[in-house]
């Protein structure tokens, strides 16, 4: 029973470190107040959202780390690289100490890395005490990353709604807070393996935490909009902070009363690759007359390059070198990078867009509902492990879905500039993105091997530094160039603003292009792999027939 609660506590402590430390999130909220303060151009603002991002390129360092120092170590040195980076940014936006522009950058920097270092932390706590249900530790406790601009937002409106810098004083308190208060469940993990009908209890317990999170989601996302007074924003976060901390309670009452909840072989978690392996080596060893998908014969110059170099079976290990000579790891990291990429780099330039449409009163509403949908589209991405045994559907299928909605939101923001497709493809934007954002753990882990997917998956995301920069430097140069216009021109304490549809017109119509592209990639991706995973549900199913 003991054991039973220490797991539970560190997946609550986990869902907190999440839910406290995307503080990458609330940029859009601060970002105008910054770049009046600093007067900065356009392009000068985007380069500091790509050092927050370039800092998530150095993720690998914590990695390493975990390899000399114990966990509990490297949380509170991430906690103190965002105490660090953004305490002096607010220092400076406060107009207390100044700083060149160069020194800024740096800072940002540090506080991008904080950031990455927090979700490996969390990565590791997921896999060492959910190795059976990996998948679903992962989904649900990224999926509270989403919700900590809606939460920065309440605590801001709680202390001075009028104030935007109160964000960044945030960004660098409340993660050293949460590092505290996680503290004591990471220093007592469980050091014993759990039995199989407990394994089996757990599904049990996961569909009830997801079912809260959805509650906790809808709570933040209807609420948040009547938090604009401080005496109403205390009372919401209050309720919000009951919130979090009831998943602490579900799994102990589970425990506790032991329902004698029984589920079949059939809620065993598919992602278990290991014994995925087995059961091949296992077929292989018995010379079973099952001819794997990659011997086919199939006709045709698409076919030819649709099957060569193709993924054989899932849970194979990559290495560094091997995964870059994969056709469909590249095939992966285009539509991560034009698809889930874009979507943040979408988020880092809300508080422009929404201020060149007009809508300067709404930006911290439409902060709030891309996090608040970024949410629910992390959630989500733990579908096809619920729905296993009755949509039998590749994970890849389903990253290519997810990505549908993107370019229909940016082709939408293009040919309308009102607040209802404001908000419309926001929440588009927001549920696509999150969706790739918690899914890609798993599918590096399926396709290129779980103990390879720390290294692997820091190699992936080396696409949204890169993202980052490219794209924004996209949309700021053509904000810069409608600023030029006469017409457009308005001077707001030195730092140039644009006004009207032309600022990002030309970027929507871009953005969707290319989110296009990343469309196409996952499909093709999905055509690649799905052989693999029909394979892999071949060999499940067998086993349970034994």
């Amino acid at each position: 029973m003991a054991v039973q609660s220490r797991k539970w506590m560190i997946l609550v402590a986990t869902i907190w470190i999440q839910a406290f430390t995307g503080t990458n999130f609330d940029f859009s909220s601060y970002s105008s107040t910054f770049k009046s303060v600093l007067g900065i151009s356009q392009v000068q603002l985007n380069y500091l959202s790509v050092a927050s991002d370039m800092g998530k390129a150095f993720g690998w360092c914590s990695g390493v780390l975990l390899m000399y120092f114990p966990l509990w170590v490297v949380m509170f040195m991430a906690a103190f690289f965002g105490f660090f980076g953004y305490a002096l940014q607010w220092l400076v936006i406060k107009q207390v100490i100044s700083m060149p522009y160069f020194l800024v950058f740096l800072l940002c920097l540090v506080a991008g890395c904080s950031i990455a270092w927090f979700n490996t932390v969390c990565f590791v706590l997921c896999i060492r005490n959910f190795p059976n249900n990996r998948a679903l530790a992962l989904s649900l406790t990224i999926s509270f990353n989403g919700v900590s601009a809606a939460l920065y937002t309440l605590i801001a409106n709680a202390i001075n709604p009028e104030d935007d810098t109160t964000y960044l004083f945030l960004n660098a308190l409340v993660p050293l807070l949460a590092s505290c208060i996680a503290l004591i469940p990471v220093l007592h993990q469980p050091l014993q393996f759990l039995s199989t009908n407990t394994i089996k209890r757990d599904y049990f317990i996961f569909i009830m935490l997801n079912v809260l999170a959805v509650i906790t989601g809808l709570y933040l996302l209807l609420l948040n909009s009547l938090s604009s007074e401080a005496l109403r924003a205390r009372t919401l976060l209050l309720g919000a902070l009951i919130l979090l901390f009831l998943p602490l309670c579900l799994p102990g009452i589970v425990c506790d009363r032991d329902w004698g909840f029984r589920t079949n072989s059939s809620l065993d978690d598919p992602n278990d690759l290991e014994l995925h392996k087995e059961l091949i080596e296992k077929d292989q060893n018995n010379s079973l007359n099952i001819e794997p998908f990659s011997a086919t014969h199939k006709e045709g110059f698409f076919d030819k390059v649709m099957e060569k170099g193709r993924l054989k079976m899932l849970g194979e290990e990559h290495s560094a070198r091997l995964l870059v000579c994969q056709s469909d790891f590249w095939l992966y990291y285009v539509a991560y990078f034009c698809g889930g990429t874009i979507g943040l780099v979408y988020s880092n330039n809300l508080g422009q867009i929404a201020q060149s449409l007009g809508y300067d009163s709404k930006i911290s509403t439409v902060v709030t509902l891309y996090s608040s949908f970024s949410f629910f589209g992390r959630l989500l991405s733990a579908a096809p492990d619920f729905l296993h045994g009755k949509v039998n559907f590749a994970r890849t299928g389903w990253l290519a879905v997810a990505l549908v909605p993107t370019p229909v939101a940016f082709f939408l923001l293009a040919v309308s500039g009102s607040e209802t497709a404001l908000l419309t493809s926001t929440a588009l934007i927001g549920l696509s993105s999150g969706f790739v954002f918690s899914a890609a753990v798993s599918i590096t882990s399926e396709l290129f091997g779980p103990n390879s997917a720390g290294i692997n998956h820091n190699i992936l995301i080396t696409n949204i530094p890169i993202g980052s920069l490219l794209y924004g430097l996209l949309a700021a140069l053509v904000y810069d160039s409608n600023v030029k216009s006469p017409i457009n021109e308005n001077v707001l304490q030195e730092a140039m603003v644009c006004m009207g549809r032309d600022c990002y017109m030309h970027t929507f119509i871009s953005w969707g292009c290319i989110s296009l592209l990343g469309l196409i990639s996952s499909f093709l991706l999905f055509l690649r792999t799905g052989p693999a995973y029909d394979y892999y549900e071949t060999n499940l199913s067998r086993a349970e027939d034994l």
